[in-house]
């Protein structure tokens, strides 16, 4: 009676020991697949270091803090190299779908149009929306009309019926420099000439 006491105890000790076992194998398991990449790894919070050429990626879900090991930072993020962890860093603007740095952003989340690294609805005044690149280009704005210019023919002023006079306008450097596209910068129109030349000129 005691022997079969001792065996049925026996074999139920066995039975847990196997049963943890199993349970330790699948969490070590379940474990390792979360925290690829990872140098230090903790089963609550994930990644906690890196190896040294992956970015650490560390979002919040409600109250936990969970952190994981990518070769690029997700849309929405940038990567920040540094001498102990390289890190994922959150674009300020959430209308920012990738950024240069935090405050930089390259390239705007639909319905939003870039402009000296920031996210606009509509374009700023003096810009327009480019909808191919997403982007607000300067418009090009020049300055007033010059006078008409002295009627001419053939570089005279005199000697013949009809002549072309001539108005410019000028570029600010700035919409130059953009390489914006500008409105006319030089208009001609015919105008009436002095038929007879003073002292006979031909």
């Amino acid at each position: 009676m005691q022997w079969t006491i001792f065996m049925l105890l026996l074999f139920i000790s066995s039975m847990e020991m196997l049963t943890q076992n199993r349970w330790k194998k699948q969490a070590s398991a379940g474990l390792l697949e979360n925290c690829t990449g990872c140098v230090l790894c903790s089963e609550d919070n994930g990644c906690i270091t890196c190896h040294h050429r992956l970015f650490l990626l560390i979002w919040r879900d409600g109250i936990r803090q969970y952190g994981m090991c990518v070769h690029t930072c997700p849309p929405g993020y940038f990567g920040v190299r540094g001498l102990e962890v390289n890190r994922c860093t959150k674009c300020r603007s959430p209308s920012c779908e990738s950024c240069f740095s935090r405050d930089f952003c390259m390239k705007c989340k639909d319905k939003f149009y870039l402009y000296k690294g920031q996210c606009f609805r509509q374009c700023p005044p003096g810009t327009a929306a480019q909808p191919g690149t997403r982007e607000c280009q300067e418009t090009c704005e020049p300055g007033p009309w010059s006078e008409w210019s002295a009627c001419t023919h053939e570089s005279r002023t005199c000697g013949c019926k009809w002549g072309v006079e001539t108005r410019m306008r000028e570029v600010p450097e700035a919409a130059r420099e953009e390489g914006t596209a500008c409105p006319a910068l030089l208009e001609t129109r015919r105008c009436r000439m002095k038929k007879h030349c003073p002292g006979g000129e031909q």
